[in-house]
């Protein structure tokens, strides 16, 4: 039987692949969004090379919210999609947004009527699909080491939200999203 601190590693490696796996893979991904992208579901829609989201979605990055540093994705890819200013804003304060709002400021690819979100994910696909696959290999990867430099800063982030998970502010916020209440953070804690 797993102890706690075995599934926490086994969670954090999770997480450190479906990143790593997902900037690495050779093929080109594209993403497709609907109601609520949050915990893995954002990490995955928005590492996609192509992020398509239907202009109703909904996207938060919830970890600040529940007292754990942001990791999984975001402190990598975020600057660099939106900016840091706004990043900084979003992942500060767990700021839900729309699929809508999430185009205009450049998190992601594009964003289309849910009506049209299948069909423009699978045209987007096939386009792709059909293109020079070395060049759209070699394309990926080159656009990939951007977030490749910044290993170190999502190796460390991911390491510092395992962490939160453990101490007095995870437990508080995760206590407190399953209550369906605010949490209460000790004032205390240690940084």
């Amino acid at each position: 039987m797993c102890d706690d601190y075995e599934l926490r590693l086994q969670a954090m490696k999770e997480s450190r692949d479906l990143v790593y796996n997902m900037i690495n893979c050779s093929k080109p991904i594209v993403s497709a969004v609907r109601g609520w992208a949050v915990g893995a579901g954002i990490a995955a829609a928005l590492l996609a090379d192509i992020s398509i989201a239907a202009k109703d979605a909904k996207f938060s990055d919830g970890h600040a919210k529940i007292g754990v540093a942001s990791g999984d994705h975001a402190t990598i890819l975020w600057p660099l999609l939106c900016g840091m200013a706004r990043a900084k804003y979003y992942l500060l304060l767990s700021e839900p947004f729309t699929g809508e709002e999430a185009a205009s400021m450049g998190i992601v690819s594009l964003a289309v009527d849910a009506a049209q979100l299948d069909a423009k994910s699978v045209e987007i696909a096939i386009r792709l699909a059909e293109q020079a696959p070395a060049a759209t290999r070699w394309t990926k990867s080159m656009l990939n080491h951007w977030l490749r430099q910044a290993a170190p800063i999502f190796d460390a982030s991911l390491a510092l939200e395992f962490i939160g998970f453990a101490g007095p502010e995870g437990r508080e916020g995760i206590d407190a999203f399953l209550q369906k209440r605010s949490p209460t953070f000790p004032e205390d804690a240690p940084t």
